[in-house]
């Protein structure tokens, strides 16, 4: 079943993912996969943090007793759902290329 198209902000979220982070530096480095673009504040990102842990696409991993940041880390099921959106990005822009030329 084909799934509906991510927004940015959760492409950039699933991206930044593919080792843990906290909200802090996934805040960060969207931005800076983004160039700017892309800002996220922090009651957007939680709630999409939840949202993916619900939807089983990241896990929140067990907390540090000696820091108070929970990290998060994507799962294989939100890596399967992240490399479909590619697929589906990359078609869009292929068939732009075709029809409107250019490269």
């Amino acid at each position: 079943m084909p799934q509906l198209a991510l927004t940015e902000a959760v492409f950039y979220i699933l991206l930044s993912l593919q080792k843990p982070l906290h909200g802090y530096g996934i805040i960060q480095n969207v931005g800076e996969l983004s160039h700017g673009r892309v800002k996220l504040a922090a009651g957007t990102l939680y709630g999409a943090l939840n949202s993916l842990v619900e939807k089983g696409w990241i896990d929140a991993l067990p907390e540090n007793p000696e820091s108070r940041k929970k990290e998060y880390v994507i799962t294989q099921n939100g890596l399967a759902v992240l490399k479909e959106e590619l697929a589906r990005l990359s078609e869009l822009v292929d068939n732009g290329k075709r029809i409107l030329g250019g490269n």
